[in-house]
Parts: structure tokens; sequence; C-alpha cells
């Protein structure tokens, strides 16, 4: 194999994969083009939501403050991918996305009632990590309690000393970290990861 194809194969990156990234990274990205208008058709909003507009419980996923804050998500998004996207089936990262989305929502509709906005895929992410982390943990290799001890670690701290410093967001929704690590652990407990990584 050609080091640079291996080196793709890795990051999890070659062929289909690294197609189904970019076509990710762009679903993050395209709506900040959209601007504040965008912006207001797609976010979780409490009053919008309690209206019938159940389109924002998964659009809000994709939407962010800004190009920047789209930016970062998808770089979070990468490196998950690079440490995980061998661990579960396709299918299996939509039912794990998809449940830390909608442990997001539940947790904001139920626990933070005061909130009446929310944009981003940071929490959905931290359901990818907590999912990611767990299939390593079930595969007895020792980065995959490292990881959940980092994730444990820095949800710990945004619940008691809020966003970490170097977020360099005003408006982090830290309890929304929470819930979709939650989400994304509690719907990867019941799938079977791949064996070993292909």
């Amino acid at each position: 194999m050609k080091p640079a194809r291996s080196v793709l194969r890795s990051l999890n990156c070659d062929g289909r994969r690294g197609l189904a990234l970019l076509g990710a990274c762009a679903v993050l990205l395209l709506p900040a083009l959209t601007g504040e208008a965008g912006r207001a058709l797609l976010r979780y909003e409490r009053g919008a939501l309690a209206a019938g507009q159940w389109w924002r419980l998964l659009t809000a996923h994709v939407v962010h403050l800004d190009i920047r804050h789209a930016l970062l998500n998808s770089l979070g998004l990468a490196v998950l991918w690079a440490l995980f996207a061998r661990d579960y089936s396709p299918r299996q990262w939509v039912a794990v996305g998809l449940g830390a989305m909608a442990a997001i929502d539940a947790g904001l509709w139920l626990c933070d009632s005061t909130l009446l906005w929310y944009v981003g895929s940071s929490g959905a992410l931290h359901g990818v990590m907590a999912a990611g982390a767990l299939a390593h943990v079930r595969r007895g290799q020792r980065d995959g309690w490292v990881l959940a001890g980092l994730l444990a670690v820095k949800l710990a701290y945004e619940h008691w000393l809020g966003a970490l410093p170097f977020s360099g967001l005003d408006t982090v929704v830290v309890s929304a970290h929470l819930y979709g690590a939650i989400g994304g652990a509690a719907v990867a407990a019941f799938l079977r990861p791949h064996k070993a990584p292909l």
C-alpha cells in the first residue's frame, strides 16, 4: 500500500469514507452562508417549537452562530472521524447521531426551560465521542478509557465552571454537551461495535 494511502486509511479518510466526511462537513458549513435569516429559521427556538415548527429539532444541530463556529465544529468532526469512523457501521453512526440530537432536544426542552434558542453540532459531537470511546473500551483498548476519562473531566469542568476558556465562543450551551454525550452513550450501549478497527 502506498504511504499516502495508508495514512489516509489510518485517518478513516480513504475512498468513500473520505467523501462522506467531506459531505458531512459541507452539511455543517453550508447553512452558515445563509446568514442571520437562515439561522433564525433553522435554530432550536423554544417558542417556534411550541408553535409546531418541529424541523428545528434536527436543523438546530447543523446551523451555527457564524462560519468560525461551523469551522470549529467541522474540525471537531474530522478529529472524531479519524479516531472512530470504523468502529461502527454507517447506519449505527446515524443512530448514534440521532440519539445524541434527540437527547439534546429533550434535555433542553425539559431541563433548560429558560433557554430560548440553541445552535451548533458540538453536543452531537460529544455523543459521537462517548460512543467511540465506549467502542474502544469494549474492545479492551486502553485509549478508550483515556478518551472516556477526558470526556468525563471536560463535562465535569463545564458543569461546575462553564465553557472551557479556549472555546472562543461567548454563548456555549454546555448542558447540550452533557445531553449529547448521554444520548450517544445510551445508543452505543445497544450497538455492537466492530470487533477490531477495520
